[in-house]
């Protein structure tokens, strides 16, 4: 999700789940900021495999649909949430449209059964790390480490064994160190174009009005599923989808 500055409260819980988990185990411009130079890093994929077998991948941020010109990527972020994502998936099933989840390692941890739900209607995930820390690029390597893998370990684990195919620093925080360390697990570093805003809770006209201003801008769209009351994106989406459809885009999943 984007750098808000408000309505935080929740993720101070899940930060502090995350900690429990750790003591336990021991729009355009804003994509273009998000895909800055990465310093020494390549923008091909990354040369050390995983020791699991992951297949490397990119390090740039993808941003592209699969769809090609006319494709949309749907992407809900910070779930899954027992409340909204039944309900956002009830939506993308009554238009067939699939979506990537970004989910966040200890609700993905918590509510395995969503995760396993998302997984069977075809839908693709993404590591959103452990605790949704927007200030991850701010921290030591080892720490970003840490918030990536056990995430993706998480929500792994949660899923049955299906593996996130991407990861979406939170607030757009990447690093050149966690873009190549995501890549390496086979984890495209995922962007966004076009940020919906409905954190924000700012009415569904004005999310569905965002949308249809911006979608030139790019092809892939930031929404939530958690972290709040998600009404307004549920009905966003049953507004934002047929309208989309209608006007000729069809929708895919980020490039990987």
């Amino acid at each position: 999700m984007a750098r808000h500055s408000g309505g935080r409260g929740w993720y101070g819980k899940v930060l502090g789940a995350a900690l429990g988990v750790a003591l336990v185990a021991g729009g355009a411009s804003t994509w273009a900021a998000q895909a800055g130079a990465v310093g020494t890093s390549s923008p091909n994929a990354s040369s050390s495999a995983e020791p699991g077998g992951a297949k490397p991948v990119a390090v740039t941020i993808a941003h592209a649909s699969d769809k090609g010109a006319r494709g949309v990527n749907i992407t809900i972020d910070d779930g899954p949430d027992p409340v909204w994502t039944p309900q956002v998936l009830d939506v993308l099933r009554e238009y067939g449209v699939k979506a990537t989840f970004c989910m966040v390692g200890t609700q993905a941890q918590a509510h395995p059964d969503l995760v396993k739900k998302v997984v069977a209607a075809g839908h693709r995930l993404c590591d959103h790390s452990v605790s949704h820390d927007t200030a991850m690029d701010k921290n030591s390597q080892a720490y970003q480490s840490k918030q990536i893998l056990d995430a993706e370990r998480m929500i792994t684990k949660a899923s049955g064994g299906v593996r996130p195919m991407y990861y979406r620093a939170p607030g757009g925080a990447f690093t050149p160190y966690s873009r190549k360390l995501a890549a390496s697990h086979g984890m495209r570093p995922l962007g966004w174009n076009v940020d919906s805003k409905d954190f924000e809770r700012p009415g569904t006209d004005a999310i569905v009005a965002t949308v249809e201003r911006e979608v030139p801008n790019g092809p892939t769209l930031l929404f939530h599923d958690a972290g709040g009351d998600r009404s307004q994106t549920v009905e966003a989406l049953g507004r934002i989808l047929p309208r989309l459809k209608e006007q000729g885009y069809s929708f895919g999943f980020p490039v990987c």
